[in-house]
């Protein structure tokens, strides 16, 4: 796996040179708050004949700590009251790229300790922020044998956390892969493949299913979003199922759909003007998820049983394809209108939750969760932040609010969205022939609550309204809507991120390190 690991460095003395590491990379908000003396007066005395020192990330020439580089990347606008832990991963991914172009292969980073409880995770962030500035795309790995550019990162000070972080960075590489990889190296066979091989003797319980009859029983809506690439073998569905279950006594459940359409064309209504690239990412909740998955694996926390359905499928064109105005059947029961073939999404995680929604019913505390990069409209209003969309037993047990504080300590910041009674009228028995609307027919950027009414035809396709705060069994669901958020850099062809993977992770394990 193309990862560097990272190791807690308990002693000051690993800045000096002689102790293994090749560069020192300091994140500061103040020059004055750095805590180690000799790092503190050579970043002074610098300063004096170079005003860049504390404004910008630097390199210094370090005769004494290790392999003569001092490089200082300071923290800007910490102190701004808007500001959130990602102004400490910046920090740490400027000083990396310098410490990489200078030629180090094992750095060692000092993050500065903060008493403010914004960044009381900061170092774990900064350290995390390096892997996903390190991270080269399978692509190009399998084309050039590139190797990882440093042995290891060391992490100042880091009291025993680099058990978690590995665990992290390898659920994080996971996602990256199967999300940012081609739509042909990452057909659904080939992302189900690939899952598989990534979680061999991983201790997860793990199922693919691939036969198009059982497909087509059991995930109608989306067999119609993949029906016309049944006839193209390297293009045909595929369902991952994965669970990890700790030894001995379970007392909560987690249940996860993750949307992984490998590749949209938009379908029948296709997409048009340039609207197509960039589409191989439409697979990143999926990604997140395997991801999630890799990582509970190795570290193996108690008292927890995750359940997770990852549902690939490309929406192909084609004399096959399927158009607006079919009904079909969903697996919770619910005769479905296509509003939009392009609004596949919804259609695939309404069939993977149907599915959850069974075994929520005899799990121990089970919360439900779709993560998907479902729409235009969530980019419109938040950009690259993530939205939460809630349902009512979630949102009287302040799921949405929890989630969203550990975000925000971990750096992949939510926005609450609300469900109204509106986002359920938009796809109720719109032609009074009782059967429930996907979508509209225009594109979500442009339509009123674009991001929130998704989740109102989730929750009945599904079978999970049901399951309100009247109902005689409440289940708390929360659909996570990551369109924004999955990728960074470029609009098209960005980088992906594996967001939400580690607020996900801190909500699985109670929101401890």
């Amino acid at each position: 796996m193309f990862q560097v690991n990272i190791v807690d460095v308990a002693n000051d003395q690993a800045i000096f040179e002689g102790h293994g590491w090749d560069a020192v990379v300091v994140v500061a908000t103040d020059l004055a708050a750095i805590a180690q003396d000799e790092i503190k007066i050579l970043a002074k005395h610098a300063k004096q004949i170079d005003q860049r020192i504390g404004q910008s990330a630097t390199l210094l020439l370090a005769p004494g700590l290790a392999g003569g580089r001092l490089i200082v990347a300071p923290v800007v606008n910490a102190t701004n009251e808007y500001s959130d832990v990602s102004v400490f991963a910046k920090a740490a991914r400027e000083g990396i790229v310098i410490a990489k172009a200078a030629g180090a292969k094992q750095p060692l980073l000092v993050v500065e300790t903060s008493q403010d409880k914004r960044y009381q995770f900061a170092k774990q962030v900064a350290a995390l922020a390096c892997g996903q500035e390190l991270w080269q795309s399978l692509e190009l790995r399998e084309a050039t044998a590139i190797t990882p550019a440093f042995s290891a990162i060391g992490l100042l000070g880091s009291d025993n956390c680099s058990g978690l972080l590995n665990a992290v960075e390898a659920g994080k590489i996971l996602a990256r892969d199967l999300c940012g990889t081609e739509p042909e190296r990452m057909a659904a066979p080939s992302f189900a493949d690939y899952c598989v091989e990534a979680l061999k003797d991983s201790g997860l319980a793990i199922r693919v299913i691939e036969e198009r009859e059982e497909l087509e029983r059991d995930y109608p809506l989306l067999c119609a979003v993949g029906r016309a690439s049944f006839n193209v073998p390297r293009h045909q569905p595929r369902v991952v199922k994965l669970e990890y279950v700790a030894e001995g006594a379970i007392d909560r459940t987690y249940l996860f759909a993750g949307k992984g359409v490998i590749y949209d064309t938009g379908g029948a209504d296709i997409k048009v003007a340039g609207g197509m690239a960039g589409m191989s990412r439409d697979k990143g909740g999926a990604a997140a998820v395997a991801g999630l998955m890799k990582t509970l694996s190795i570290l193996k926390p108690k008292g927890i049983r995750v359940i997770a359905e990852l549902g690939l499928v490309r929406n192909s064109i084609g004399s096959d394809a399927f158009v607006p105005d079919e009904i079909i059947t969903s697996h919770g029961g619910v005769r479905v209108r296509i509003g939009n073939t392009d609004a596949e999404g919804r259609l695939v995680l309404a069939d993977l939750l149907s599915h959850l929604r069974l075994q929520a019913m005899t799990a121990i505390k089970p919360q439900v969760f779709s993560v998907a990069t479902l729409t235009g409209h969530v980019v419109r209003c938040y950009g690259g932040y993530t939205a939460l969309v809630e349902n009512k037993v979630a949102q009287q047990a302040g799921m949405g609010h929890t989630l969203a504080g550990i975000a925000e300590q971990w750096g992949e910041p939510f926005e609450l969205s609300s469900l109204r009674h509106d986002d359920f009228a938009k796809v109720h028995n719109i032609s009074g022939q009782g059967e429930l609307l996907s979508s509209n027919n225009g594109p979500s950027a442009i339509t009123a609550r674009g991001h929130q009414y998704p989740a109102a035809f989730l929750i009945n396709a599904s079978g999970l309204g049901q399951h309100g705060t009247g109902s005689a069994m409440p289940l708390p669901f929360a659909h996570l809507d990551i369109a924004g958020s999955a990728t960074e850099g470029h609009s098209l062809y960005g980088k992906p991120t594996a967001s939400p993977l580690v607020t996900l992770l801190q909500s699985v394990l109670g929101g401890n390190v």
